[in-house]
């Protein structure tokens, strides 16, 4: 009757270590993913105001995107900024990615991802 506990456990325990493998491949994904569309000219399209480590032909309108991790810890703020920058600055030239359904909800995260690793 003891050998069904220890069984259990070690499923238990296979399943676990599984899943926590599997969640870094996922967290890297979503940061290559976010690279892919703040880079991305026709979707995200970062780099025509912002200058971002690694980018072709940055713009200068915004700031430089770097250090965000440190300026933004919770990444709530850095979140609602790309989905609606006017309602903290109204006179931004930023466009509401998330309002205007420019960028879905997904999307604005794996770019928070990414951001978050300049």
């Amino acid at each position: 009757m003891t050998a069904f506990p220890c069984k259990l456990a070690v499923l238990v325990a296979l399943v676990l270590s599984a899943g926590a493998a599997v969640a870094p491949a996922r967290a890297q994904s979503a940061v290559a993913d976010g690279q892919k569309l703040a880079f991305d000219r026709g979707k995200g399209n970062c780099l025509t105001c912002h200058v971002i480590k690694g980018g072709d032909l940055p713009g200068t309108i915004g700031p430089e995107l770097r250090d965000l991790k440190t300026k933004y810890p919770d990444r709530s703020e850095l979140t609602a900024i790309i989905f609606d920058e006017t309602k903290r600055n109204p006179q931004t030239m930023m466009p509401p990615f998330g309002r205007n359904r420019i960028l879905t909800e997904q999307e604005i995260s794996a770019i928070v991802d990414f951001l978050q690793t300049l």
